[in-house]
């Protein structure tokens, strides 16, 4: 991540947030700024005409980032936040040092908040497959504290069932259960919900683990994460009213209010447009 503002909170600065994410997950992520930052206007991105990353290479996962960024930054941003668990655990350290925009992922902040609520040490990490192979979680968690055991778990199929509508069912049910198994079996605490579609199977992955396990939003941990620095370093909006968003998708835009509004709990309101990302 970069910081590149003065450690200042006497500079307003009404610029948007910039969050992007390969689909429509980051919209979890929209949501808890949304809430903890009512006034701030937001520019997201969603890369739906190449999602799923989780499936890519490292290499294109970085070029696919980059684009994203570039995208955000046409629109003179003062913040982003990469709202997808394979972005920013494959991407995140290879571009850091290739912007003055100040950028952070879910993986740091989803850690930190992880290792602050686990009682007996063991952290579980569900993901994409790209988030689980890269090791972030792994080698993050083991520099906030080396003594605690991570277990981690792909789950290639949750993705496809948040977004064709069955976060609730018996299929997800079912799925849960497996991927959960080796969790289970070694007593986690804590779940970092590694991917920002999985806040919708919540409840699914609370009724298997029981109501003691902690599980982690890593899409809110950066929405918090994101709100301290920008308060920290001066740039919070002064803005009286509620801040504007605005969506851009990579794909059709046909269906995304409907399909939208269930990730961001709310009735999409805002502009929704389609770009050509290959521009960037």
């Amino acid at each position: 991540m970069t910081f590149s503002s003065p450690e200042r909170c006497d500079i307003l600065d009404n610029r948007p947030i910039g969050i992007f994410d390969s689909g429509l997950g980051g919209l979890t992520c929209v949501r808890e700024v949304m809430k903890i930052m009512p006034d701030e206007d937001i520019i997201y991105f969603g890369d739906t005409g190449r999602v799923p990353y989780g499936s890519r290479s490292s290499a294109t996962i970085v070029k696919y980032v980059r684009q994203d960024i570039n995208f955000l930054r046409s629109f003179d941003i003062k913040f982003i936040i990469i709202a997808c668990g394979t972005a920013s655990a494959a991407a995140l350290p290879h571009i850091t040092t290739e912007y003055d925009t100040d950028i952070i992922g879910v993986v740091d902040a989803a850690s930190k908040r992880a290792v602050k609520a686990t009682r007996n040490g063991r952290i579980g990490v569900l993901g994409t497959r790209g988030t689980i192979n890269s090791g972030k979680y792994v080698e993050k968690i083991g520099k906030l504290n080396p003594d605690f055991e991570v277990v981690s778990n792909a789950c290639p199929m949750f993705v496809p069932i948040v977004e064709n509508g069955y976060a609730d069912s018996e299929v997800a049910d079912i799925l849960a259960k497996e991927y959960l198994e080796r969790l289970v079996e070694r007593q986690v605490d804590t779940i970092i919900l590694g991917c920002t579609h999985y806040p919708l199977l919540r409840n699914t992955i609370q009724k298997i683990v029981g109501n003691d396990v902690t599980l982690i939003d890593s899409g809110a941990a950066a929405a918090q994460d994101a709100k301290d620095i920008i308060t920290r370093h001066g740039l919070r909006s002064d803005r009286k009213s509620t801040g504007r968003a605005k969506y851009y998708v990579s794909d059709t835009i046909h269906g995304f209010e409907e399909l939208g509004s269930l990730f961001l709990s709310k009735k999409i309101d805002g502009d929704v447009a389609k770009i050509d990302i290959e521009k960037y």
